[in-house]
């Protein structure tokens, strides 16, 4: 059985700093194939893709809204990916969801079941 766990949401003053985790377990094939991603959803919007990183971690991709404030990273043998976010603003309010996709098989993706991110002072 699949599973994704975020943790390390919270309530965080604006400016702050926070890192998500999402551990994988349950996957087909070896997580170093899955391409990981962060998205979130805040209020009243569509959920939107914040960041994505390779496999093998070689690549990296950011949302316009948290390019130079977020990174995305990724431990293989921990089954493990990261969002590290800094300089946070209310605007980056929202459940942020762990997303798993096999790049071969699109049938193979997966979703976390969200963690709350609040910024407020």
């Amino acid at each position: 059985q699949v599973q994704l766990v975020e943790s390390g949401g919270g309530l965080v003053q604006p400016g702050g700093s926070l890192r998500l985790s999402c551990a994988a377990s349950g996957f087909t094939f070896s997580f170093s194939n899955y391409v990981m991603s962060w998205y979130r959803q805040a209020p009243g919007k569509e959920r939107e893709l914040v960041a994505t990183i390779t496999g093998a971690g070689g690549s990296t991709n950011y949302a316009d809204s948290v390019k130079g404030r977020f990174t995305i990273s990724r431990d293989n043998a921990k089954n493990i990916v990261y969002l590290q976010m800094n300089s946070l603003k209310p605007e980056d309010t929202a459940v942020y969801y762990c997303n798993a996709k096999f790049p071969f098989n699109r049938s193979y993706t997966y979703w976390g079941q969200g963690t709350q991110v609040t910024v407020s002072s």
